[in-house]
């Protein structure tokens, strides 16, 4: 029987998830793919790192929704986030303000760190890769 916790890793999963692919897919078809790498240049970052990025939030999002290999995706999205919060930590705390706030990726951190903690909860793709995946206490 699937106890409270693994719901609620459950919803975390989905949210994260949701989280990566609104965002991989808003730099396609919001911010296009040149503007997004434009967007990145100008930040300091190599333009092709966009790329990379675009095909790494979708694909994260992808399998955080249907929990393959959460620990592991959980952890990977970091440097993105890390990134993220780079270009948000200048512009003060409140997301609302001009260019964003940094309260926003620095929670996306904290919720990946936890989810990385607490695992894949609830109704997650059963795969054999999984078997990698730390045993619960």
């Amino acid at each position: 029987m699937t106890n409270s916790s693994e719901y609620g890793a459950l919803i975390l999963r989905l949210a994260l998830g949701v989280m990566y692919l609104a965002h991989g897919l808003l730099k396609v078809f919001v911010f296009t793919l040149p503007g997004t790498a434009a967007f990145f240049a100008g930040q300091g970052f190599p333009a092709w790192t966009a790329y990379v990025v675009v095909a790494a939030e979708i694909l994260a999002g992808i399998a955080l929704i249907v929990g393959f290999q959460v620990r592991l995706v959980a952890i990977a999205g970091l440097p993105i986030l890390l990134g993220a919060l780079l270009v948000h930590l200048p512009n003060g705390w409140v997301f609302s303000a001009p260019n964003g706030g940094w309260e926003y990726p620095a929670f996306l951190i904290v919720a990946s760190v936890v989810q990385a903690l607490v695992g894949a909860g609830a109704y997650a793709v059963q795969w054999p890769l999984a078997k990698l995946q730390p045993a619960r206490a």
